[in-house]
Parts: C-alpha cells; sequence; structure tokens
C-alpha cells in the first residue's frame, strides 16, 4: 500500500476518530507498543490530532475534539456522533491535485477540494489541499484525497510505530466502489460483509494487530 507506483496516488494515512484523545492515545499504546506523537490543532475544525508513522511517508491519524476550541457542528468526521474510536477514514497522496481531480471527475466523484493547515508542536505550520472526505454509513470506504503544500511531511515527524500489513475495506456492496478505486489506480483487498468498515493489519512485535 505504501509503496510508490509512479502516477498513481500513494496511501497517505489513515484516520482513526475518536471520542477522547487521550484515552484513545493510552489505548494505542498497549495496542501497538508506541505512545503517539502529539500533532496540532485544527483552527476552525474543532479537532486536534496525534500521529504514528506506519510506513514511508504514511501515518495513522488520532484525531478528536479539542477543548480549547469552540464546539463545531456537525464535527469533522462525526466525531461528535461517535460513542467509541473507529477507524473511520483514508487518505490518498496525489500531486496537482486539482488536475488529477478534475481529470477523474467526469467518472468519478471525490468531493470537493479545499484548504487546511495546521501548527505543529515546534511552531511550523503544515499546508494542505485536500477534497472534502465523503462518509458514507459513517465510514469513508473511499479515500479521499490530499496534496501537501508543505515541504515536511507529517510521518517524517512522528514516531514510528508497527508498519501497516494491509488496508481492507469492508461493504454490503463491493461492486459500488470496485470502479472508483480503479479510477484512482488503487488495489485494495475488499470483503463482504453486512456492515461497512474499514480495516488496518499492523506488524506488531507481539503478532498481527487488527484496528478498525
Amino acid at each position: 500500500m505504501a509503496d510508490e507506483v509512479l502516477g498513481k496516488p500513494l496511501l497517505d494515512h489513515l484516520v482513526y476518530a475518536t471520542p477522547d484523545l487521550e484515552a484513545t492515545c493510552c489505548d494505542l499504546e498497549i495496542l501497538l507498543g508506541v505512545r503517539a506523537s502529539a500533532g496540532g490543532r485544527h483552527p476552525g475544525r474543532g479537532t486536534r490530532n496525534a500521529l504514528i508513522s506506519i510506513g514511508p511517508q504514511a501515518y495513522l491519524e488520532i484525531i478528536g475534539p479539542d477543548p480549547l476550541q469552540p464546539e463545531t457542528k456537525p464535527a469533522w468526521f462525526g466525531i461528535d456522533q461517535l460513542s467509541a474510536p473507529k477507524l473511520i477514514a483514508w487518505a490518498v497522496r496525489v500531486s496537482e491535485l486539482e488536475k488529477f481531480v478534475e481529470q477523474i471527475s467526469p467518472r468519478t466523484n471525490v468531493g470537493e477540494v479545499r484548504s487546511g493547515s495546521r501548527n505543529t508542536p515546534e511552531g511550523a505550520t503544515l499546508w494542505w489541499r485536500l477534497t472534502e472526505p465523503q462518509l458514507a454509513q459513517g465510514t469513508g470506504l473511499l479515500p479521499f484525497l490530499i496534496e501537501w503544500k508543505s515541504q515536511q511531511h507529517p510521518a517524517g515527524s512522528a514516531i514510528i510505530g508497527p508498519p501497516l500489513v494491509q488496508l481492507r475495506i469492508e461493504c454490503p456492496e463491493p461492486e459500488l466502489i470496485v470502479t472508483p478505486l480503479k479510477l484512482l489506480g488503487l488495489e485494495v483487498a475488499i470483503e463482504q460483509c453486512l456492515t461497512a468498515a474499514l480495516v488496518a493489519i499492523f506488524e506488531a512485535a507481539n503478532g498481527l494487530i487488527e484496528l478498525r
């Protein structure tokens, strides 16, 4: 998933949303064996995050409410509707995002392109452009797209965790996502299940760990 394929989107990060960032980071430390690095706040979104590197320029983003910002509704990634942590979305990295979206938009809808930013604990500012994540049944089965406008990538400063060995999509109607994934040039394991879910498999010191 994280290996570079010239001209195709690359896995950038997984989004693990939670109603309680600190508690979830503690739970993940037990599960994955590392304490997530502090990320930063998303101004205007009402969220903050923590990060774990899971491969070359790929990371796990743990995102939750930011108590220092006004409550935002509807909250980003539907965090205000969560009662427990959930692997809720995934992002792939592209270059020249607007041009890429223009090329594929006649065949599949990837959402509106917007800008985002956050400050790092070191005082740097990260800038990006992205397509707004689209959730179906509370989960982003299809990835949103992101282009980093700053030289620094979050995975470079995050603590190194267990590598991701597989991302699997579970959904009731796999045929609805097969074509969009092919148009994006992505090969992902898909399994027909009653409930939609993203499932990430990590190779930890104590064996394979599943996060969903």
